[in-house]
């Protein structure tokens, strides 16, 4: 895990790279890290590379970046972990290839040499990684295909410029920070900014599973090279299997990306709850591990003792695992002393991450470089909710989709009274819950798009509403899907899970220097699942749950499914002004206070 920079000037008439500016936007990532810098300047001075330096895999000198290949012709920088490197390097190995290092960014430079850009179809890890060719005179950018790790890129038609966060963008004066409205409504949407868009028009985020080419004289787009609805289309051709096969199917599926997820040089530790997915990945990695395997969990001073303190029953896995566990009280105090610096972090606004910004920090505390989440488990196991309403809705409502007209005029004539008694999601139903698309963004929406020109005008919420086409895009999420379950997953992996969750994690964790790893967000475990379905169904959460050889606590599974709640937001709305600009419930009051507060910081 590492921070990645760089800028080419490829236009004619512009400036050289300038090494100041990168330097600037390189060490302001500082946090991402700690163990190393480097820096790389083409012999004309017109592409300049950079990167800081997390070492967790070969932590010696030879795993420095930039690296450089044995000819000269090829510099790559890389932030991330290739899972497979040591199949890939033997496989290299034999075709002749000779390596310097035990990394596993030497493979990706073998690995481009021998397939170019084919290659990203051989990774299997989270990744984010620029490769300049010198004989190409181009430069190519590659994110991973679930979009773990995040890569942003300013291009102002001479010169473009790459990091791993906005913030280290921002660090150059040359970049357009004008207001994305796209970016900005996408906020209110959904408490998260949706990719491509930033708040920023001069910055847009490489989607996951893309890459992009950047070269003298063209125009520069990503191309996709995967797509979750392409891969969630094949449960349409699933082959149903017993349900003994298919526990036997899962298990080794989890187990495989369990151990992948271990391979590092340094020691790993497990994030862990009181649900189902941190407990069997807990199980899963202590059978896994040789090593004395630490797990940590968070508690709420205000919690204690009643339904949401997870700290007793994480501590019971714990135990049955014998793993050397530790919980760390959070306390108002502590929010408060954190708090600037947790905004200062805040690479895009989120109205999540808090949590994980606490437990991240409570892992760096203990020595640890990298921990393991349970991130993906609701998305790709069924855990939510909406894998049951979102179906129901869009089938009884379908009918109003027949006449749109309908559903408008109820919207309009119900979403002023509605907002004085209950939810303004209400006035929706008849226009968006026909569909899947629709019912999704009722579902998970924070303030729906008839509200947004009361917080940000109606100039800028019409345009950015009109910018991001949600609806079509929800749709385009799913197309070629028939399943029900299927559906909503690539719903939910697609938006709730790539924009929130992991880029939450992404920031949160390189505060504190620390590499979160997510197992159950993995391709390979993606493909797996969905081509040995249970009968009749989909695996569930329980039959997660069920695969340790060492069965995880009875009273883990029973306990009934509740989301992770922090009192964080009641913390900073206290001390905030949202109460007096917007109706409804916390979570909307805290988003505007988290909109309010990102933008002060800067």
């Amino acid at each position: 895990m590492c921070g990645i920079v760089g800028v080419y000037a490829y236009g004619q008439r512009v400036a050289p790279a300038d090494q100041e500016e990168l330097v600037r936007m390189r060490d302001a990532m500082r946090t991402r890290g700690p163990d190393g810098e480097g820096l790389w300047l083409s012999t004309n001075g017109r592409t300049g590379l950079a990167h800081r330096r997390l070492a967790i895999i070969d932590l010696s000198e030879t795993g420095a970046q930039p690296m450089v290949s044995h000819d000269g012709r090829l510099c790559v920088v890389f932030n991330g972990e290739i899972y497979n490197y040591r199949q890939l390097r033997a496989e290299l190995e034999k075709k002749g290839c000779h390596f310097q290092s035990q990394s596993d960014t030497e493979v990706l430079l073998y690995l481009y040499a021998e397939r170019g850009v084919d290659m990203v179809h051989a990774l299997r890890g989270m990744y984010a990684f620029a490769i300049w060719d010198v004989s190409k005179k181009g430069l190519l950018l590659a994110r991973d295909p679930l979009g773990i790790k995040p890569l942003y890129y300013a291009d102002d038609g001479g010169t473009f410029r790459f990091a791993s966060q906005v913030k280290a963008l921002l660090h150059s004066p040359r970049v357009n920070t004008a207001p994305d409205p796209a970016g900005h409504v996408g906020f209110f949407l959904w408490g998260n900014v949706p990719e491509p868009y930033t708040l920023f028009k001069g910055i847009r985020a490489l989607p996951a599973g893309s890459t992009l080419w950047v070269f003298e004289s063209s125009s520069h787009q990503p191309t996709p090279f995967f797509s979750i609805a392409e891969a969630m289309s094949a449960a349409n051709t699933t082959r149903p299997v017993s349900h003994e096969e298919g526990v036997e199917y899962l298990r080794a599926a989890l187990v495989d990306s369990v151990q992948h997820h271990l391979v590092a040089d340094v020691p790993v530790g497990v994030f862990l709850s009181a649900g189902l997915d941190s407990a069997t990945l807990t199980a899963l990695a202590a059978e896994s591990s040789f090593a004395s395997l630490h797990t940590a969990t968070l508690g709420f001073n205000e919690y204690r003792g009643t339904e949401n303190d997870e700290t007793t029953l994480a501590a019971r896995v714990a135990d049955h695992y014998r793993t050397v566990h530790h919980t760390h009280w959070v306390s108002r105090d502590d929010f408060q002393s954190e708090r600037e610096r947790l905004f200062a972090s805040m690479d895009q606004p989120s109205i999540d991450g808090v949590n994980s910004y606490f437990v991240s920090k409570v892992a760096s505390e203990l020595g640890l470089k990298v921990a393991i989440s349970g991130i993906g488990g609701d998305e790709l196991f069924g855990g939510y909710p909406s894998f049951t309403e979102i179906p129901q809705m869009a089938k009884l409502l379908s009918p109003f989709n027949s006449f749109p007209g309908l559903g408008r005029v109820f919207r309009r004539v119900s979403a002023p009274l509605l907002k004085h008694f209950a939810s303004p999601k209400y006035a929706g139903l008849l226009e968006y819950g026909g569909s899947y698309g629709g019912a999704y963004l009722l579902r998970r929406g924070f303030f729906m798009p008839w509200e947004l020109p009361a917080i940000l005008g109606g100039e800028m919420a019409h345009e950015g509403w009109r910018e991001l086409n949600s609806l079509v895009r929800l749709d385009e999420t799913i197309h070629g899907i028939t399943v029900d379950h299927a559906r909503v997953s690539a719903l939910e992996m697609s938006w709730y899970m790539r924009n929130q969750l992991l880029r939450d994690a992404d920031w949160a964790g390189m505060a504190h220097s620390l590499e979160i790893r997510v197992p159950l967000v993995d391709t390979v475990l993606l493909k797996n699942v969905i081509s040995h379905s249970f009968p009749q169904k989909y695996p569930s959460k329980l039959e997660l749950a069920s695969v340790p050889i060492k069965p995880i606590p009875p009273e883990i599974l029973r306990r009934s499914k509740s989301g992770f709640s922090i009192p964080v937001h009641d913390w900073l709305i206290e001390k905030g002004t949202a109460h007096k600009r917007v109706r409804g419930g916390r979570l909307r009051r805290w988003a505007l206070e988290v909109y309010d507060t990102y933008r002060r910081c800067v």
